[in-house]
Formats: C-alpha cells, structure tokens, sequence
C-alpha cells in the first residue's frame, strides 16, 4: 500500500470510541485505507455489491443479528466496517441502536460516496455519538515531484510537511498532473490506459451513482450540464448561461451544482470578505475535486498536449484544489477568491491559524514583480493581517521578489 497522509491522524482517531464515518468520492482510497488500518474487522461489509445491497435493504435488521452474534465485550470490542453505507441507510439507525446498547462492544466506521442519498432519505448521521472524516485524491505530499528537493516545509499551511508519509506513490512532473489528476486509480495506472479510466469515472460511475439513487431523470440534460460545468471550472459560475445552453432552468442549474458537491466531485470556492474595497464580485466559484476528471467530463482528449495548449487556467485549479484538500484535512481555514468589477483579481486566499496568505499562480519560469501587482495591493491593504503572500509558478527555486512576495515553485507549495 502506498502512503496516505491521512493515515496517521485517522489511525489515531479510530482508537476513540466513538462511531467513525469516513466520506470521499469513488476511488479516493476509502476502502484500501480501512482494510489497512483495520487489518482485523470482525465484519465487513460492502454494499456496493449488489447482493449485500440487496440483502440489508429487504431486512435491516439483519446487520443487528450478525453484530450480535459477534464475540465481543467491553474489554475487546468487535470491530465492524461498513462500506458505501449510504446505500443502506436504514444501516445508520442500527449501528445507533447497537452503538446506545451494546455498552462499548462495537467499534464502528462507516464510509460513504454520496451525503445527497442520506439527507433525501433522512438518515441517521449519529450526533453526539460519531466523528467524520473525509479523504481526497492525493496531495503534493503523498505523490512528491520527480526532483530532489528540499521544498520549504509548512510554508503555506502549517502543519502539513511533505516528510511525513511513507511510501509514497510514484513521482510526476506538472503537465502530468494536469492532464491526469490526482485520483491513485489514475496514478497508478499506466498512462496509456488513464485517458479510459477518467472518461469511464466521469460518466459510467457518475450514471450508475446517479441513476441508482435516482437523483436524475433527464440523463441527456445532466450529460451537457456535466460537460458546462466542467469547461466552467475554476471559473465564477454563471447560473443562467449554464442554464441557457444546457437547456435547463437555473434552480436546476443551481442542484444539479449541489449534487456535484454532494457526491464529493466538487466544491465551491466563495469570494474574499475582508476587503474593503468596493465592487467586489460576490458569486462563488466552482471547483472539480480532481483535474483528470474534469479534463474528462469536459470531453477534452486527455494528454500532455492539452495541457500544454491551455496551462494557465488548468494550472490555477489545480494549486486552488492542492490548497482545499490541505484545509480540509488540517481541519479548519477557508479557502477563497478576490476579483472586483474592474479586473482586479487574487486567485486564492487562505486564511489559517489567524493568518490571511494571499496566492497568485502563473504559468511561467520567471516570475516578476509585474505578475504580482494585484496581489501587492491587497498584501498593503491587509497590513499586518498578511505578512507574506505568494506568486506560485514554475521557477526553478524560491525567490524573494519584494519584502513581502515571495516566488514559489509549484513544488515547494
């Protein structure tokens, strides 16, 4: 198994006795993570499978005999995970009803793909009694550039250091990255087969996911919103423009947006609140969770050479996910954007442990003062709020460009 950064802080907290509910997309990782923290379940169960779907669907209850009949006690509780447990949610109320009356024999962990299907169904999501988690494609941590380097640790985002996951997954330079994402099916994979596995993720999971829970009737109408919001990613969404060419309505627009970020494939991103400046765009924007699966879904052809045909914009959502996933892991901080009527724009800003880092990202090797004009103005008007902010590009090592901008290698992010 290669190694999650997650790994540690979620092995630490599965030893809480608390019910233990891990949430990701298809493919993040979810299930190889589990079998590797939890070698010795007493019951395991996937119900992705159909079979077992089907079983635990017709008679719930039956998860409440087969736990009962475990060998178990306070002292060595049982351990039993459930995957893809949304699929199940009648599953959420037995594991509360064992969890309240078991007296601590059972440990549980739940995994799930889509929260859309719990809140329809009205499930049980166990306050008081469960800590949620969540996993994401791989970050710069867990797959390192193809240098020997020694990138500056903590400088964005104390806290997440790239020493600190074993066994990594294989190295890859940027344009990889770009064209493929970050998805380990992907990764892994080898790159003649990648483009085929992507397309396959964008639409056969994302049809199969959708239909199955049947969120979607008009399949076609989805099909052209999915490929929009795609080509549209990283953007400021525009509902009605969507809407318009999709042949849809904007409310529909608008949950069709949500189901993505329901089915844990995308997220939005809103605007910057501590400007004081005035004509500040407000609408947020939109994000895929992975840039091989938006490059898919958008049905561009997935290679090195489209990327190199359109970098720039590619490249900023993919430090803007890089960044999401670190604060989503660490636990806390917001990720968002500043752009006003009249042009002016910072691409990310994150705020973190009381502090506001300003981010630029450009697609060149010779970062200059004139690429971070934008952000010097903000970095001034925040004053002691933001001591430092950042122009991440393609240089070859760190570079102090003024007293407060400091050029960073996409590698060193």
């Amino acid at each position: 198994m290669f190694g999650r950064w997650f790994a540690r802080p979620l092995r630490r907290a599965l030893t809480r006795p608390y019910v233990h509910l891990l949430f990701g997309a298809r493919q993040t990782g979810k299930s190889t993570l589990l079998r590797a923290l939890v070698p010795h379940a007493h019951l395991w169960l996937d119900l992705a499978e159909p079979g077992a779907r089907s079983r635990y669907l017709t008679r719930p209850e039956t998860f409440v005999e087969e736990c009962a009949a475990l060998p178990a006690s306070a002292r060595r509780p049982a351990r039993v995970v459930v995957d893809e447990a949304q699929a199940v949610p009648a599953i959420f109320d037995a594991v509360q009803h064992l969890y309240d009356s078991g007296g601590g024999r059972y440990r549980f962990v739940l995994s799930g793909s889509s929260a859309r299907k719990l809140r329809a169904a009205g499930a049980n999501l166990l306050p008081g009694r469960s800590m949620v988690h969540r996993l994401f494609p791989l970050t710069l941590a867990e797959r390192p550039p193809p240098l020997d380097t020694t990138s500056p640790r903590g400088t964005l985002l104390p806290g997440f250091g790239r020493g600190e996951v074993r066994d990594p997954f294989p190295t890859a330079d940027l344009v990889e990255r770009l064209a493929y994402g970050e998805l380990p099916v992907a990764v892994v994979a080898k790159e003649r087969d990648r483009a085929a596995l992507l397309h396959a993720y964008a639409y056969v999971y994302l049809e199969e996911e959708l239909r199955r829970e049947a969120l979607i009737r008009d399949w076609p109408a989805f099909a052209r919103f999915l490929r929009l919001a795609a080509l549209e990613s990283g953007t400021i969404v525009n509902y009605a423009a969507i809407a318009q060419e999709a042949g849809l309505s904007a409310p529909s627009v608008k949950s069709h947006y949500q189901l993505l970020e329901d089915m844990f494939v995308g997220f939005h991103v809103g605007a910057f609140t501590g400007s004081a400046r005035k004509h500040v765009l407000s609408t947020p924007r939109f994000l895929f969770f992975d840039v091989g699966v938006r490059n898919a879904a958008a049905e561009l052809p997935i290679g090195r050479a489209t990327v190199i045909a359109n970098a720039g914009p590619l490249f900023e959502q993919w430090v803007g996910i890089e960044l999401w996933k670190r604060l989503q892991y660490l636990g806390g901080g917001r990720l968002s954007y500043l752009r006003t009527k009249a042009g002016a724009e910072v691409d990310w800003i994150v705020e973190h442990g009381g502090r506001v880092v300003p981010i630029e990202v450009k697609w060149t090797e010779r970062p200059s003062l004139g690429d971070a004009r934008h952000l010097r103005v903000l970095l001034d008007e925040l004053g002691a709020h933001a001591p430092m902010g950042y122009l991440i590009c393609r240089c070859e090592r760190p570079r102090l460009l003024a007293p407060k901008v400091t050029a960073l290698p996409w590698w060193a992010l």
